[in-house]
């Protein structure tokens, strides 16, 4: 191999030895160092590197871009000695050597032969993205390594990388640092009001940017459509007329790709206008301007409904020197930042990592394949977040994936088999049973690969697939190219071809997404999902007005999610398709509007309800539990509670207060814990809470001697000296009598029930309060005198003795 002039190389011995030696090492160095390049040709050259060196690339085009280098390096044809594996893409030989890949096709691959024979090194570029394919790479290469492998030599290299947390999960492998040899850049800040649209703000740094410097620029956006926008407005100002005006993004198409990387065909300057596609890994001849927007779109997972939503965030500042990077790689150049300097600082340093906002049922299903159980079996440099790891693992144990002990199931390792996400999979298996797998292929093939409709205003899936048959339409040709090679590949894997069928995608798209199977609203053009969120469609459609529908494609953010891409279905088909989701539940309940019990038998799919039907033949247990489960909703105040059986229970709480521990517990909240002991009984045969005798319910609670001492302790009344039984209530702090002044004339000692004074409340002979008094004898001693001043000539028909304690009524 002849010898390259890239700042990399006087690290190159350093970085060749630690491996040899260690067989593990982490290399910073700065964009545009030549890691990428020279690194696996490096070692290529190495005698002790006896095999395969696999690079792993975060994206496919890095991956082209890469291998297609080294090639030129080579001064030979991509395919030789160097070349690349993309998921539907494969371009090398028996006598390749290097072999740049993505991350996904790494997993696989260690998946397929843990040993990874005829592997000599595995590289990890730019491993600072922290892609969930990246994370998992190295956490089973690492356990390869330890088990199977000692030989292996694995290499993690980054521009922004935080080194020592690699070096620490390598066992404290070594750390070369390249400084380097970029050119300067010059950060200019143009911050803009916050009102003025993006596509206005790339026009304006455009104009400082022309003047200032004769190189291409590269535009970093957040996001195709803003690039579609941009694109739009500058090609309709005659002042980028002679300009080449070229978008960069993961889903161009691979020679629209390389028509960004590469110099002008027609010699003209170029602005281009990328993605955070364009960060790292590339190099993109003739660059010398950046101009960053500061954005990117990126997918968050929401644990609790399942779904994702697209968020446009503020990068890092580790990003944004990447970024400015760009600029700097074959001569000096400028970043013009589309924010005010003051901000830089309050960045995040570093992006999170993916593993921290994705989905993770496709890396859930992975560790199940690798054999282990949970995530804790493996070393990571950041752990799968608690919440979103059980998210993933119930989704895989409702598509029959994983079983109870986490373990993968046949049907899990079928749907693993396809190169798709587990529910897209899945969709394609459980397609076979209702002849659906042409349609779910195409399916399949249409939400992963590029959509050649994306321009469309229309969200029905089941026209795409109409629009497909009859040869695209307005599609995009070379995304529908595309789009039919992938439903290709994925076809064969698949099985014997069958027909696609359009106006069956919701029934499909059902088996891939239960619950988001949607019930319409009326004519607002919302819908219920199963899952129970709310969602509308992101445009006007006539689907808007459809009484069902599936959703494969909605954005989760705000009150009501919105819908982008989904299909009809017809109601009468989910019960069969959706068997495994759909439950079915009787229901017993007392309504208390109505004061009966009312039964139902309802199916669901989740929130939805299907069907729901009177249910005629109910057990009588079933009509007890509704009752008493209406007590445990409302409370005991439902029960119909005489005065006596009030008193009973006052005078079971009064007892339980003086002898703690000898009686049944008879709080509220202990007779709610036991209504199945006390009360259930006396509901048997009942359909509602009409004349129950409370107080046999409540005596249940007490053996024959407790009911003796209970009467002996807190009896139910006091007789007075002319035999009047009078009720003690037992209901307050301290237990009351009531009685006219008259009948207890004589009484010279104060009424008591186990040693607790009774409140004596005296009325008058006509029921009026006079006096309360917990001291009787004082009373006569006392106030009597006032008093009987004062009634007895309003009462004269009653007996007011001067002296109360020797006069007493004949009773």
């Amino acid at each position: 191999m002849p010898p390259f002039d890239l700042p990399v190389a006087p690290v190159l011995p350093e970085l060749v030895a630690a491996l040899e030696r260690d067989r593990r090492a982490v290399l910073v160095a700065p964009p545009g160092a030549g890691k990428t390049t020279l690194v696996p040709l490096t070692l290529m050259q190495q005698q002790w590197v006896q095999g395969r060196i696999l690079m792993l690339e975060p994206r496919r085009v890095a991956t082209r871009a890469a291998a297609r280098r080294m090639s030129a390096l080579l001064e030979e044809e991509p395919g030789k000695r160097v070349g690349w594996t993309t998921r539907f893409e494969r371009v090398g030989s028996l006598q390749t050597r290097v072999e740049v890949v993505t991350e996904g096709i790494f997993t696989r691959r260690i998946q397929a032969d843990p040993t990874l024979e005829g592997v000599a090194v595995i590289i990890f570029d730019e491993f600072h993205e922290r892609s969930l394919d990246a994370d998992l790479g190295l956490a089973l290469a690492i356990e390869a390594q330890q088990a199977l492998r000692p030989d292996l030599a694995i290499l993690v290299m980054s521009a922004t990388l935080a080194a020592s947390t690699v070096s620490a999960l390598l066992d404290d492998a070594p750390v070369i640092r390249s400084e380097g040899r970029s050119f300067p850049v010059t950060r200019h800040y143009l911050p803009s009001p916050k009102d003025l649209p993006l596509p206005a703000q790339i026009a304006s740094a455009l104009q400082t940017a022309l003047a200032i410097d004769g190189g291409d620029i590269l535009c970093f956006l957040p996001g195709t459509a803003e690039i579609r926008r941009t694109r739009m407005a500058l090609e309709s100002d005659p002042a980028y007329r002679e300009l080449a005006i070229v978008p960069l993004y993961g889903d161009l198409p691979p020679a629209q790709q390389d028509r960004a990387l590469q110099g002008d065909s027609e010699g003209r300057r170029k602005i281009i206008l990328a993605t955070d596609i364009a960060e790292t890994s590339l190099t993109i001849d003739g660059v010398s301007i950046v101009i960053d927007a500061g954005l990117a779109r990126k997918p968050a997972f929401s644990p609790r409904t399942g779904m994702s939503r697209l968020e446009t965030i503020e990068v890092s500042q580790a990003a944004t020197e990447q970024r400015a990077g760009r600029a700097g790689r074959q001569r000096p150049g400028h970043c013009f930042r589309l924010w005010a300097e003051g901000a830089q600082r309050l960045r995040p340093a570093h992006d999170t990592p993916e593993m921290e906002r994705a989905d993770l049922a496709p890396l859930a299903l992975e560790l199940a394949a690798w054999g282990v159980r949970g995530p804790d079996a493996l070393r990571w440099l950041t752990a799968p977040p608690t919440a979103t790891w059980g998210r993933a693992i119930s989704t895989l144990r409702s598509l029959g994936a994983l079983a109870e002990d986490g373990g993968i199931t046949p049907h899990g390792s079928r749907i693993r088999a396809l190169p798709l996400h587990p529910r897209l999979a899945h969709m394609i298996v459980r397609a076979e049973e209702h002849g659906l797998v042409g349609t779910a292929v195409a399916l399949a093939a249409l939400l992963s690969a590029r959509d050649p409709w994306r321009q469309s205003q229309d969200p029905d899936l089941g026209h795409r697939l109409e629009l497909w048959q009859q040869g695209g339409g307005n599609a995009d040709k070379g995304a529908l190219r595309e789009l039919q090679r992938v439903a290709g590949q994925i076809a064969r894997l698949a099985g014997p071809a069958q027909p696609i069928e359009p106006q069956r995608a919701g029934e499909a798209l059902a088996l891939a997404y239960p619950e988001r199977v949607g019930q319409g609203r009326g004519k607002s053009g919302s819908f219920r999902l199963a899952n129970g969120r709310g969602a509308r469609f992101a445009m006007g459609t006539p689907m808007a007005a459809a009484p069902w529908i599936v959703a494969a494609d909605l954005d989760d953010g705000g009150a009501e999610a919105r819908i982008h891409l989904a299909a009809e279905i017809a109601s009468d088909r989910l019960q069969r398709l959706c068997a495994d989701a759909i439950r079915v539940e009787d229901e017993v309940a007392f309504a208390a509007d109505t004061g009966r019990i009312e039964a139902t038998r309802t199916t669901r799919l989740g929130t939805i309800v299907l069907l729901q039907q009177p249910l005629l033949d109910v057990a009588p247990e079933a009509i007890t539990e509704a009752l008493l489960q209406h007590l445990r909703d409302e409370g005991l105040e439902v029960l119909p509670w005489t005065n006596g059986a009030r008193s009973l229970l006052a005078r079971l709480r009064f007892a339980a207060r003086m002898e703690k521990g000898r009686w049944p517990a008879t709080d509220d909240e202990a007779l709610m814990a036991s209504l199945d002991t006390w009360l259930a009984p006396y509901l048997a045969g009942r359909r509602n809470f009409l004349n129950i005798d409370m107080e046999a319910a409540l005596g249940g609670l007490l053996s024959w001697e407790q009911r003796q001492a209970l009467d002996r302790l807190a009896p139910a009344a006091w007789q007075t000296p002319g035999g009047r039984q009078l009720r003690i209530d037992y209901e307050g702090p301290q237990p009351v009598i009531a009685t006219r002044l008259q009948d207890l004339l004589g009484v010279d000692s104060h009424p008591s029930v186990a040693g607790v004074p009774l409140s004596v409340h005296l009325l008058s002979p006509a029921q009026r309060p006079i006096q309360v008094t917990s001291d009787l004898p004082r009373f006569w001693r006392g106030s009597y005198a006032k008093i009987r001043k004062d009634l007895r000539g309003r009462y004269p028909k009653h007996d007011w003795p001067e002296d109360p304690l020797a006069s007493v009524r004949d009773r």
